[in-house]
């Protein structure tokens, strides 16, 4: 791997917000994510759980709860009141209905999806048709007094369950009037406060499951009121639930951070009568669970510990192996950290602010492990705050350190950076192009001239840079054949002549910057593209899926190169296409051609190409294994992969110079200790 001085940054304090609702599609294998920030967020499960599109929160809009409605149009409502449907191409909000009445705690479609029913904060449930552009609102259902925290559709739509304090309500679509109404604290002995039925959910046969504030898990019989089971899950409350299609399994999720499995089992071998049984308990989060999702494959989980995790179950996995491994996610795959190499910044972005640093410096040396003190400390240059309520789409640094530039959903900033000794003055470029907004993707040339946009419907604006501090607009490129989808990646080459651009249809453009016009497309692949970098030297392209695939491109001869079609054919390493976090960031180092610098959340790679792949039978080795082994053995063992672990989780690495690296770390319990405490739980023995 050869020896770098490493940067060990751990001052990027990002603290990612919690699960709030969860939301999946079994149509297409897509899992909707909304956190307490109102980031909204969809992972794809069908091209191993990349997270392909996120679109970012705002600050006057929660989002209470998400449903996919009419094949792949997603609505969200929260405590604003509106009924939000948003835009999966242009990565924003598509338009907002008033709902009418006060704000919205929960929404749900029908088995349809022609039909949204959302609970109200003045005890009303609403109706509202799915319309091509838009929902129509339908009807007012019987309305009673407590807000609607919860509700449920039966699979044939006649009927609706909503759930309130105390009790639950049935009530029928055709008519509207309330057809039964329980009390579910009636089998209570001495009640001494009110019972919040936080989850409900409707089988098609009849059976009303509700999760409450008590810890309760209960079946009941819609048609009598009648309790059929009842079970405590946890002393303290049962926040969600979640049911499978075939309605013969369930997830529920507690507040103290635990989650249970229970299942529709017969009561005897070979028997007709069945009962619900939990039976596996999971105690995978720290926090609240308040999200909950059942696939026909997985139980996924989602808590304000900001962790999505998916549990794959054993039994309904026909591929044993990797398809059963335990999948945790809890920060983005993409980057929120740039680098400024000449000048040696970071620029960190937050959801409403960035902060740019300069790296520390030492003038020791030593052997390879060893820990350099600092001549001078790292030091905090200054903070970016955006005005409003939106968060902040995209930022990127200059590499000269001297221009930073981000978008929100309706502004684009550029500012002109000058750092002279201690002094630090930031001026913002005042006549910025009006160009199509947002921006999704930014980036720098190298010698920091030009300002590439990835912009909607797949077009890429460039900017010129003035000096001393001002900007015009140069060109657009536009995809030959089309596209509705914004671009998310962005590629230059360091000669100023190449650009690649991907957006989410996962198409790859390569443009030239010299003649400024589209040069080709990449062969189509079906999996997301997490990666892509032109190489410095050569201008070959180097492109990351998320199926752990590695690809390399020649833009001249317009070909894969003859390495990339020897790694498909020859195949790479199963313990290496089984890694559950992405590549996030591709980089070389020039005075090493055939060195392909990468990383994902847990590792970092150094690539040789003049090396053979490793062979199955090998062991995928870190280089702390390998250190201590035998000469001979160290030779036998010795293949293109050279891999790090010591850094986790990785943020964002970059390469400084030759033999230096930029390393930004953000350890998981640096964050959670400045989330709210957990509820307590008695452990036997203290």
């Amino acid at each position: 791997m050869g020896e770098f001085e490493v940067h060990r940054v751990r001052f990027f304090g990002l603290v990612p917000a919690g699960v709030r609702c969860l939301a999946y599609q079994s149509r297409g294998s897509r899992l909707a994510l909304a956190r307490t920030d109102g980031a909204v967020e969809i992972y794809n499960f069908g091209v191993n759980y990349f997270q392909e599109k996120v679109i970012p929160g705002h600050e006057t809009r929660s989002v209470e709860a998400l449903c996919w409605a009419a094949g792949d149009r997603l609505f969200g409502a929260g405590l604003s009141g509106d009924i939000t449907e948003y835009d999966l191409a242009r990565l924003c909000v598509s338009h907002s209905v008033d709902g009418g009445g006060g704000p919205i705690w929960s929404m749900g479609a029908n088995g349809s999806g022609t039909q949204l029913a959302i609970g109200c904060e003045d005890g009303s449930v609403k109706l509202y048709q799915v319309v091509p552009g838009g929902i129509q609102f339908e009807q007012n259902l019987d309305r009673r007094k407590g807000r609607i925290l919860c509700l449920s559709w039966h699979p044939s739509g006649s009927h609706i369950v909503a759930g309130s304090i105390d009790m639950f309500r049935v009530l029928d679509v055709s008519s509207g009037i309330t057809v039964q109404t329980v009390m579910v604290n009636y089998h209570v002995q001495k009640v001494k406060r009110e019972c919040i039925v936080w989850s409900i959910a409707f089988l098609s046969s009849g059976t009303v499951i509700t999760s409450d504030s008590f810890g309760r898990v209960q079946f009941w019989g819609w048609e009598q009121g009648t309790l059929q089971e009842s079970y405590t899950v946890s002393a303290s409350s049962a926040l969600s639930l979640a049911v499978s299609e075939s309605e013969d399994s369930l997830i529920v999720g507690t507040s103290t951070g635990a989650t249970y499995q229970f299942q529709l089992l017969p009561v005897k071998m070979d028997s007709q009568e069945k009962r619900w049984v939990r039976t596996k308990p999971f105690q995978y989060h720290t926090h609240d669970v308040r999200a909950v999702a059942h696939s026909s494959t997985a139980l996924i989980s989602g808590g304000l510990d900001a962790q999505l995790v998916i549990r794959p179950l054993m039994e309904k996995v026909s591929k044993k192996g990797y398809d059963v491994a335990l999948r945790r996610f809890t920060f983005p795959h993409r980057r929120l950290v740039s680098c400024a190499r000449k000048a040696r910044l970071l620029l960190f972005q937050f959801s409403q602010h960035l902060e740019l640093w300069r790296l520390g410096s030492t003038e020791e040396t030593g052997k390879d492990g060893e820990v350099l003190p600092l001549c001078r400390m790292p030091e905090h240059l200054v903070q970016l705050k955006s005005k409003g309520p939106e968060h902040i789409y995209c930022s990127c640094v200059s590499p000269c350190g001297s221009w930073v530039a981000y978008s929100t959903a309706s502004r684009f900033h550029l500012c002109r950076v000058q750092c002279e000794g201690s002094n630090i003055s930031v001026k913002k470029v005042p006549e910025v192009p009006k160009l199509l907004l947002p921006a999704y993707q930014l980036q720098f040339s190298s010698n920091s001239r030009r300002l590439f946009i990835g912009s909607a419907r797949g077009s890429v604006h460039i900017l010129h840079l003035l000096e001393p501090g001002g900007c015009r607009h140069l060109h657009t490129f536009q995809p030959p054949s089309g596209s509705s989808e914004a671009i998310y990646l962005l590629a230059s080459s360091t000669d100023g002549l190449w650009l690649a651009a991907v957006g989410g249809d996962w198409v790859i453009h390569v443009y030239n910057l010299k003649y400024l016009k589209y040069h080709c497309t990449v062969p189509m692949y079906n999996c997301a593209v997490t990666a892509l970098a032109i190489h410095p030297l050569i201008n070959t392209l180097v492109i990351a899926y998320s199926d752990q695939q590695l690809f390399e491109f020649s833009i001249l001869k317009k070909k894969y190169t003859s390495w990339s079609r020897m790694v498909q054919q020859r195949g790479l390493h199963k313990a290496w296409l089984e890694r559950d976090a992405p590549i996030t960031h591709i980089t070389f180092n020039p005075k090493k051609p055939s060195h392909i610098l990468l990383h994902d959340l847990y590792m970092f790679c150094v690539l040789d190409k003049s090396l053979p792949l490793p062979k199955n039978s090998t062991l995928l080795m870190n280089q702390n294994t390998l250190k201590q082994l035998p000469e001979t053995a160290r030779k036998q063992e010795l293949h293109a992969f050279k891999i790090c672990k010591k850094f986790q989780p990785l943020l964002f690495v970059d390469l400084l110079d030759d033999n230096c690296l930029v390393v930004v770390e953000r350890p998981i319990m640096d964050f959670k200790t400045q989330l709210p405490l957990p509820i307590q739980q008695k452990k036997f023995g203290t």
